[in-house]
């Protein structure tokens, strides 16, 4: 078995030796000109790890980079470069009676341990919002994106090496799997561990991670149509949350419908007949959608076509009688990720914000906006689904801890 331990204590004397935090910025806009400059070359990589995947399954999408998606993470890149310093932010402040005057100051966290599948966007993603953030990062992609990892990460340290930073600032594990296992072992070297994938990947990192971890569920996500809800806005709403991209973790799993609206069903859905999206729904939405929606589209639900994160062009459709039911079928089913309601019922909004126990809730809008870009925060590290320290779309104010600094004139504790 390969010795891990020179890839993390490496890192780890990068993370305390960067000083180089007033070059960050132009580093990230160096690195973004190079990264459009060898786009061909970013993008032969990536034609060797789809060459073997099968382009209908939804794996495929994310890991097929385009000139689009290139242009997209140069941009991020820039956006994140002139976002604000999240490091030497006064959080509080106070002077005590006996003249110590106390602050509390955000600091980088030190290493960040990320596990992620497929996604090679995420590579610049991550070592973006880290760099600017000071920490150094450790990274673990999938063995399925092995060629379009090694590529993106030999531009990052070319880039680091040209301004004179430690090109350990970033580190490429090997794809083997028991890189993952080193890596949640890797006490006293990494500071915290972030998964980004599948649901078995999350559950296998939060069960056997020795080091602490911050955890990004996956996106099982719910639109509920209440009885007063526009059709016309609940149709373009519905089509954007399930069909803008399967493949990631916004991507709506289950429309739950009041029963008052189930007319309604066949014109809502209509756009996703076009895009093929297969629905399972129950008896009574079956009933509505029956010679109205394509018959080998449309199969009976049952107990397994609930709580379930599709990633592909599949939804549930769950019938309810009242919010309260709604509500009650998000908490068994959700995964505190992303949920919304299409409503002009302003208490219903207001009920469904206070009550749904997610780390994003919606209104009259499209779940497709869960996204650290799209919450203006430049790019994101991952959607913590968790309580502590982050919860929703993490980018730079995320990756900080804080020491607290205490001055004095030679006041002793009596």
């Amino acid at each position: 078995m390969m010795d891990y331990q020179d890839f993390f204590s490496k890192a780890r004397e990068a993370s305390l030796s960067f000083t180089g935090h007033g070059q960050v910025n132009e580093l990230l806009k160096y690195l973004a000109v190079q990264l459009e400059k060898n786009t061909k070359q970013l993008l032969a990589a990536n034609q060797k790890d789809i060459d073997g995947m099968n382009p209908s399954g939804p794996k495929y999408d994310r890991l097929k980079l385009s000139l689009e998606r290139i242009a997209d993470i140069a941009c991020d890149m820039r956006n994140v470069a002139m976002l604000p310093s999240p490091l030497g932010r006064i959080l509080e402040q106070r002077t005590l009676s006996n003249g110590l005057e106390i602050k509390k100051i955000s600091v980088p966290i030190g290493v960040i341990g990320v596990i992620y599948e497929s996604r090679p966007n995420v590579t610049f993603d991550v070592f973006s919002l880290c760099i600017k953030s000071g920490n150094a990062c450790v990274l673990k992609g999938s063995s399925d994106a092995q060629y379009s990892n090694e590529a993106s990460v030999v531009l990052i340290q070319n880039a680091l090496a040209h301004y004179q930073i430690d090109p350990k600032m970033v580190t490429l594990l090997p794809p083997e799997r028991e890189a993952t296992t080193a890596l949640l072992n890797a006490r006293g070297y990494v500071d915290i561990a972030i998964p980004r994938g599948s649901k078995g990947l999350i559950d296998f990192v939060c069960e056997n991670a020795k080091i602490p971890v911050i955890e990004t569920g996956a996106g099982i996500v719910h639109i509920y149509y209440d009885q007063t809800g526009s059709r016309d806005r609940a149709q373009a709403i519905i089509n954007n949350a399930k069909t803008r991209r399967v493949s990631v973790c916004n991507a709506l799993d289950c429309l739950i419908v009041h029963n008052n609206r189930l007319f309604d069903l066949p014109m809502i859905l209509n756009p996703l007949a076009d895009a093929n999206v297969v629905i399972y729904a129950d008896e009574r939405a079956m009933q509505a959608l029956q010679g109205r929606y394509p018959n080998d589209l449309l199969k009976l639900a049952d107990e397994n076509s609930y709580g379930r994160e599709f990633l592909d062009y599949k939804m549930s459709v769950k019938t309810v009688d009242h919010i309260e039911e709604a509500l009650e079928h998000i908490s068994r089913y959700g995964s505190h990720h992303s949920e919304g309601i299409i409503s002009d019922d302003s208490e219903n909004i207001e009920l469904f914000i206070n009550r749904v126990d997610a780390a994003a809730v919606y209104a009259n809008t499209s779940t497709a906006f869960t996204d650290g870009a799209q919450f203006g925060l430049g790019a994101e590290i991952g959607i913590s689904t968790q309580k502590m320290h982050a919860r929703g779309p993490m980018g730079l104010n995320e990756l900080t801890s804080y020491k607290w600094v205490v001055r004095g004139n030679g006041q002793i504790r009596k």
